[in-house]
């Protein structure tokens, strides 16, 4: 398998207050209903359909308020993987998060696509972090 991982990226905000909203699929739907087609989530499980492709992701494992460990759920991504989103807290209202991939590619495939699944990772890191350092502090 190989892993991507992001550039770390600084949240103006508690670990626990990112990974309260971060560690629920459910807590995505009204970032997330009107952006993609056919979106579904529980708490644990979510599906949506992307260039055709129903996905369906599962929370594997949380660790609160430090790790969330996501993969493939049943059928719809045709790769194994494992998606982390790791934050750590260094000072009150002070979390430093990254995002690692891990995922089986063979050699053409990574030929082909690695960079650019580096450059997604950072991006989805930056925006994340883009959006909760723009929400209000409740």
């Amino acid at each position: 398998m190989q892993e991507y991982t992001s550039r770390q990226q600084q949240i103006r905000r508690s670990a626990q207050q990112i990974y309260d909203v971060v560690s629920r699929f459910d807590n995505l739907t009204p970032a997330l209903a009107d952006r993609v087609e056919e979106w579904q989530a529980d708490e644990d499980t979510c599906s949506f359909k992307a260039k055709g492709f129903t996905v369906k992701l599962r929370i594997a494992e949380k660790e609160a308020p430090k790790t969330i460990k996501i993969v493939g759920g049943d059928g719809g991504v045709p790769m194994d993987f494992a998606f982390w989103l790791q934050l750590k807290e260094v000072a009150p209202y002070d979390t430093r998060m990254r995002l690692v991939l891990h995922i089986d590619l063979n050699m053409m495939m990574r030929m082909m696509i690695g960079s650019k699944i580096q450059g997604a990772i950072d991006q989805i890191a930056e925006a994340l972090a883009k959006s909760f350092n723009a929400a209000p502090q409740v």
